[in-house]
Parts: C-alpha cells; sequence; structure tokens
C-alpha cells in the first residue's frame, strides 16, 4: 500500500514539472506567522471578513475536495488555519489542487475570514506548492502509536502526537531556565573536550575510537569533571557545562549510551553549597519552564519546594531493609547478613559496590519526594573529599526524585597525594577486572598540584530531569534521536 501511495505521489509530480510547475521553490515570503493570525483574528465574528490580506505557509494536514470548492488545513507549529478555494476564484489554476496531498507545504494567500460555523480561515486567492511529500503521513494523522516506529521516525512521531512535540518544546524551556538560574549564580558557562585522551569523571567504560593523524587511541567522554576542575584550578570560581556525555553500557528506560548532563563548579564551596543549589535550581526550572513546582510523575504527586529531605546512606538502607551497614563492614559479612534478611543481591565485587546495590535495589524506588542522600564509601567516590570525623566514608550526596537518581555531588578531592593514591586503587581495581574503575590521570594530578581550593561540584542528568518534568516514564521520550537496537534484534 505505502509503495503504490508513493507511486501516485510521485505520478502528481511528474505532472506538476509537465505543466511548469517547480514543486521544490527555494523560498516563499510570508507576512506573518499563522500563529499570530490566528491570535490577532480569534474575535471575529461568524460570517465576518477581517480587512486584511495573508500570504501564509504551512504543511497541510487535512483535504477536502467538495466539487468546486476545496477546503484544507496548514499547519505551522501548533497553529492552525483553515483554507478556502474555489473554482471561480482560482479559475484555470483550481484543477492544480487535484495534484495536491496531505503532508505537502504549500503558500497561499488572500482575505482572512471566519465561516458561518465560526471556523477562521483565509480565501486562497493564490498558492504556491513548496514541497511535494512524496510518502504519506501515519495512517492515523493524530495518534502514531507504534513505539518502535515513533522512535526510529521521530519526525513521524512530531507530525502525529502533539503531546510529543509539547514535551520537546517543555525541553527546551528547562534547559534555558536551567542556564538563566547558573548565569544569575554568577557561573560561566565554558566547553570542554569530548574527545579525550584518557577518560575519567565517573565509574563508567568508554566508548573508543582512534585519532588517525596523532596515531592515537581517543574516547568519547564520560564526565565533564576532571576538566572543569582545571579551570577552578586556573582561577575560575564558578563554571558550568551542560553537553553530551557517553558511557558504552546497557540501554534501559533510565539509560542511554547518549545523555545530556550539567556539571557546575564552585570554589569554597562543599557538599552542603551544593544541596543548596541543586534545590533552588530544580524548583526555580519547574517554576519557569512549568509554572508549578507541584507536579505530577507517574501518579505520584512531587512538591517540589525546598528545603529537601537529607538522609544519610545508612540511615536510608537502615530503613528501607534493616541492615545496617555500618555494623557490617566487610563484603563477607554484608553478603552474609543480606541473606539472613532474605535480601536479593547481584554479587559485587567490593563492600562499596554491595552497598550502592543495596541503595538501587532497596532505597531509590521508595525515594519520590525530593531527597538528598549523604556520605558514601571512598571505595566508589575516589574523587570526593574525606569526611573530617569518618575517613572511611566522603562528602558526596545523590539527588533522588521520582524514584529517578537525578544528580551526583561531591565535596571535591583537592589534596594531591590523597587523589594520587585513590587513583592507584582504582588502577588496581581495573587490573582484577573492574572496566569502570577510574583511569590514572597524571595530567589532571599535576594540575591538582598547583592548587585548587575547597570546591563543591553538582552533576545534573539532563534527559532524567526532563523525564520527571514531563511525567515521561522512559529516557527515550525525552531525547528526540534515542540509541536504538537495529531492527529485527
Amino acid at each position: 500500500m505505502g509503495g503504490s501511495l508513493r507511486e501516485e505521489r510521485l505520478r502528481k509530480l511528474q505532472l506538476l514539472r509537465a505543466r511548469g510547475i517547480e514543486p521544490y521553490p527555494a523560498s516563499f515570503r510570508t507576512t506573518e506567522p499563522i500563529a499570530a493570525v490566528v491570535e490577532r483574528f480569534a474575535g471575529l465574528a461568524p460570517a465576518e471578513r477581517a480587512d486584511h490580506r495573508s500570504r501564509l505557509a504551512g504543511r497541510i494536514t487535512a483535504l477536502r475536495r467538495m466539487g468546486r470548492a476545496t477546503f484544507l488545513d496548514l499547519r505551522e507549529g501548533e497553529a492552525k488555519i483553515q483554507g478556502y478555494a474555489n473554482q471561480d476564484g482560482l479559475a484555470e489554476r483550481y484543477e492544480l489542487l487535484e495534484l495536491l496531498d496531505i503532508g505537502d507545504f504549500l503558500g497561499v494567500e488572500g482575505p482572512i475570514f471566519k465561516t458561518k460555523r465560526g471556523e477562521l480561515s483565509i480565501e486562497i486567492e493564490s498558492f504556491t506548492l513548496l514541497a511535494k511529500a512524496l510518502r504519506p503521513p501515519p495512517e492515523k494523522w493524530h495518534g502514531l502509536k507504534d513505539i518502535e516506529l515513533r522512535y526510529r521516525q521521530r519526525y513521524l512521531d512530531l507530525l502525529a502526537n502533539p503531546e510529543v512535540r509539547q514535551r520537546f518544546t517543555l525541553r527546551s524551556r528547562i534547559v534555558s531556565a536551567m542556564r538563566s538560574f547558573l548565569d544569575s549564580r554568577g557561573f560561566l558557562e565554558v566547553e570542554t573536550p569530548i574527545l579525550q585522551p584518557i577518560y575519567g569523571g565517573a565509574a563508567a567504560r568508554p566508548f573508543e575510537t582512534f585519532h588517525h593523524a596523532l596515531g592515537q587511541k581517543m574516547f568519547l567522554r564520560i564526565s565533564d569533571e576532571l576538566y572543569l576542575k582545571r579551570l577552578i584550578i586556573g582561577g575560575y570560581p564558578k563554571v558550568y557545562e551542560i553537553g553530551k556525555d557517553f558511557r558504552n553500557e546497557g540501554l534501559s528506560t533510565e539509560h542511554n549510551p547518549e545523555f545530556t548532563q550539567m556539571e557546575c563548579y564552585q570554589a569554597f564551596a562543599d557538599y552542603h553549597d551544593m544541596m543548596e543549589l541543586a534545590e533552588q535550581l530544580i524548583f526555580w526550572i519547574a517554576k519557569e519552564a512549568l509554572g508549578q513546582t507541584v507536579i505530577s510523575y507517574q501518579g505520584r504527586e512531587i512538591d517540589l519546594a525546598p528545603p529537601w529531605r537529607r538522609l544519610t546512606l545508612r540511615e536510608a538502607i537502615l530503613e528501607r531493609t534493616g541492615l545496617d551497614i555500618a555494623l557490617h563492614t566487610t563484603k563477607k559479612a554484608l553478603e552474609e547478613e543480606a541473606a539472613r534478611l532474605g535480601l536479593r543481591l547481584t554479587p559485587q565485587p567490593t563492600w562499596g559496590k554491595l552497598v550502592d546495590e543495596l541503595l538501587s535495589e532497596y532505597v531509590q524506588p521508595e525515594l519520590i519526594q525530593p531527597t538528598f542522600i549523604l556520605d558514601y564509601p571512598v571505595e566508589i567516590s575516589p574523587l570526593a573529599k574525606r569526611k573530617a570525623d569518618s575517613p572511611a566514608l566522603v562528602e558526596r550526596f545523590e539527588l533522588f526524585i521520582g524514584g529517578l537518581e537525578l544528580g551526583n555531588a561531591f565535596s571535591e578531592l583537592n589534596d594531591p597525594l590523597d587523589q594520587a593514591e585513590r587513583f592507584r586503587q582504582q588502577e588496581e581495581l581495573r587490573r582484577l577486572g573492574d572496566e569502570e574503575a577510574q583511569v590514572l590521570d597524571e595530567d589532571f594530578l599535576i594540575a591538582l598540584e598547583h592548587g585548587m581550593p575547597p570546591t563543591g561540584g553538582l552533576g545534573l542528568g539532563v534527559d532524567r530531569l526532563v523525564m520527571l518534568l514531563t511525567d515521561a516514564r522512559s529516557i527515550r521520550d525525552v531525547i528526540l534521536f534515542p540509541t536504538l537496537r537495529p531492527p529485527g534484534r
């Protein structure tokens, strides 16, 4: 069916060209957007004609031929206006309307009026085909439902589903509000390398490539952290970056290998300052982009008004599972106690990763209202400063809202000797088979030896924040072109 429809449209294309009509002209000058006309003349009475001529353009989304009269809908963005044409007004050009199809782009010119039924319309006194669509739109223009098709051919999803267009419009507003807030707090937006000789700043496996001119293996960044800290060392007191990071990991409703992250760093601050920054930032974004700070996510009402709950990792796990990690400080002891309590855990190489597994499996899904989980094991936090009164823990928090992990933050480690030892420990983990352990970065250590002030750092997942604020179940619903498995696999 699709092939025959395309053949019919190709036939019409050939007929247009045979009549000397270019179906893909270079330009068409409009007098105003359709939205401006709709707003300006919304108050016209039924059957009233405005003393105004317009030159408009848009995509044909409906087409109704009724003998000597033709009605069509022209859409430009979210705005729509009806076009009306009749044989008397267009004379011999009227028959060319037979060569138009739904999906074509059309420019029209004529007076604005309202029909007797009250529909705002433009009387088409002349028209110009702007682009002939050779494939039809989705069968149901207002409701493409095939999930796989929606992700693979996002343009069809955007054409068919107004709520999808609205979600991505909101995404843009969310990012704009994020920038506005950080700029207002004196942060400087910067850019750091995506292609790096040594990747670092997170526990993740990278994507690899090769630079032929340099004869060198390169990596797509997994985090912006180590370069942004170099800028703090270089004298900038507050910096941030909103950009793409890449992690060579599996796909899930919360994970896409290519994702957007905001990272910011502030000199003379710690993780308490970053908590205040995070809650104020997200509160501001919701207010600016949505106009409200009480939202609904997957059927649960969430209040984003600060202050947010603060809970240590030990307290959170104890509250949800009855297991006190402070009393079971070896991997074997923790595994045995978890088994005694009937807690099912995926085998992990270290005590710290078992603790993280307890958080992910038994605590995170229940963290619906905004919550900061504080104070993590040092062995899974190689870039964070130790707690002065508990050297086995670091000043780190993760932020959870709606069961989603949205952010990660540290009081940044600025002791170069401690950092060097942490890197060596991570290298040992890599030697034992942990592909996600940090890589030793000698250049960063040299930078750190030049002196970095006490610094607070925060990373926020932009995609997950958009999920939360637009009530999206999957990360693929908030990324225009998500990574997908090959068809048929």
